[in-house]
Formats: structure tokens, C-alpha cells, sequence
């Protein structure tokens, strides 16, 4: 028995004459009678009985018929659904996100599910070296993480390079808006230390590179308790530009920082030499236009 055979037996079933059915299956008559006869033998039942000029289903060949429609159905949804998710339009986008991912990403894929409307997602947070390890085994397709990280695993799609500011509270007083490294060293710092982000080594290798040391009082791996810090006048410091866009309400003001190349990077990755899935590829192509 084949899915050829069952939607031949529907046809028969449904217009009670061979004849019909043949003209329906756009087929000759005596080819679908020899069907019939070799499904009735493979299943050794009497699937119609003959009256008058029409054919009456039989109760083993109404429960064939009910089980056909199921077959034929689940089996032309399958071929949708295989062929949608060969081209992308429909199937599983597994990304990963850093917790601090380019602020543009929910716009991003509010636009990527408007394009491809049938696709689903899985969304994975974490810090970047998971990421890249959850890459690795497969377990996300891809992910956006923060340098400095050793990628040489992986195919690359640069986003976005931001600077750090300094942050102060609402109440510091300032004539100008940026401070130069030198004066910054004047001033206690509480730096964030998220494991993953990388961003505290980043900020004392700025100070080392110009020979100088910042004055460290505390640090902190959760950011909002950092920015609540920062609000009431408790130290001042240093964080990338995504975290002022992403955690706003804060009484605290930024300063341009001068004199330093200070900046982080966030990068689109995927695994080298393996083959993505459709939407994976979407993705990308449509990453790829939009503006740095």
C-alpha cells in the first residue's frame, strides 16, 4: 500500500464509480480497477461492494477511507512544511543574545518576523563564552557576543563598535561634557564585572595603556544595582554605550570620554564549514543591510 493508492481509493470512495473516479485521477479506467483489486488482496477485504451502477464502501473499507484522509493530508502538509523550511519560510530561528546584545535587536526581529511571518523562535541569554560554546555544540544556530573573545572557530559578521562613557550622578556638577582620562583617575570608580562581558579588564587595560591606574573602589556584576550606585553619588564609572540605552531612569549623566580608544565591539557569529538552516541564512542576508 502506497499514498498513490490511498488517494486513488478516496477518489473511488468519494465519487461511488470507477469511471468518475478514473476521470477525476485523470487516469485510465482499467488501471484503477486493477488497484482497487491489488489493495482489496494486500489487506485480503472486500473494500466496495458493487450495487446497481454506484460502489458502496464496506465497514472495512469505510475505516481505510477514514484513515486515507488523515494519511494524504498529513502527507501533503509535511511536503508544505519541508518545503517552507528549505526556503526559509518557515522552521526554527535559535539565536543567542549577550546581556548586552546591540539595543537594536528587538526592532531587528520584529522586522525578521514580518518578512517570514511563519517562522518560530528559541532565544537564548548568556554571556558571550557560553554563547560561543552553545554554537559550538549546535545547540543555537547563532549568536551575538562581545569582544574580546578568540573566534577563530567561527564566520563573523561585524554590527557595531560603541564607546564608554564616563557616568556620573545627576548631581555632579560639570562645565563641560568630556572628561579625558587623566582627570577620570581623580574620581572613585565602581566598574561592572559581569562575568562574560569582559568590560572591566577592557577599562584598566585603557588606564595601563596610558600608564595610569583608576581608582577602583568597588565592583559590581549586576548593572542596574551599578546605575543605582552611580545615581546616588556613591562613585562614578565606566560602561559601554548600550548600557545607557538599554537601562534608562537612572539620575546619572554621561561624559565623552577623550584621550582613549576605549570601545567595545558586538559581533554576529555562526560555525565555520557547517551548513545553516534556511532561517539562520535569512537572518544573516538580512543583518548584512542593515546600517552599522
Amino acid at each position: 500500500m502506497d499514498i498513490r493508492q490511498l488517494r486513488y481509493f478516496i477518489a473511488i470512495v468519494e465519487e461511488r464509480q470507477i469511471t468518475a473516479a478514473a476521470r477525476r485521477l485523470h487516469i485510465a479506467q482499467p488501471p484503477l480497477s486493477q488497484q482497487l483489486r491489488l489493495l482489496e488482496k494486500e489487506l485480503g477485504v472486500k473494500l466496495v461492494e458493487r450495487t446497481g451502477k454506484q460502489l458502496e464502501i464496506t465497514e472495512a473499507g469505510n475505516i481505510l477511507y477514514k484513515r486515507a484522509i488523515g494519511i494524504v493530508k498529513l502527507m501533503e502538509e509535511s511536503q508544505i512544511e519541508v518545503k517552507e523550511t528549505g526556503n526559509g519560510l518557515s522552521g526554527q530561528l535559535a539565536i543567542g543574545v549577550n546581556t548586552l546584545s546591540d539595543e537594536r535587536l528587538p526592532e531587528l526581529l520584529r522586522t525578521f518576523r514580518e518578512m517570514f511571518p511563519r517562522i518560530t523562535y528559541k532565544i537564548q541569554q548568556n554571556e558571550s563564552a557560553q554563547l560561543c560554546k552553545m554554537v559550538k555544540e549546535r545547540a543555537i544556530e547563532l549568536a551575538i557576543v562581545r569582544f574580546p573573545l578568540e573566534l577563530s572557530e567561527f564566520s563573523i559578521m561585524h554590527l557595531r563598535t560603541e564607546p564608554f562613557y564616563f557616568v556620573t550622578s545627576g548631581k555632579f556638577n560639570a562645565s563641560q561634557r568630556k572628561v579625558s582620562i587623566e582627570q577620570i583617575v581623580g574620581y572613585e570608580l565602581i566598574l561592572p564585572s559581569t562575568t562574560g562581558l569582559g568590560v572591566y579588564q577592557m577599562i584598566v587595560e585603557a588606564f595601563t595603556r596610558q600608564q595610569l591606574k583608576p581608582n577602583v573602589i568597588c565592583e559590581c556584576s549586576d548593572i542596574a544595582t551599578l546605575l543605582e550606585l552611580v545615581s546616588t553619588d556613591f562613585a562614578a564609572t565606566i560602561v559601554p554605550e548600550t548600557i545607557l540605552k538599554v537601562h534608562k531612569g537612572y539620575n546619572v549623566q554621561a561624559f565623552e570620554i577623550e584621550g582613549t580608544s576605549l570601545s567595545a565591539s558586538s559581533v554576529l557569529i555562526w560555525l565555520k564549514h557547517h551548513v545553516l538552516s534556511k532561517a539562520a541564512q535569512n537572518f544573516i542576508d538580512m543583518m548584512a543591510k542593515q546600517p552599522v
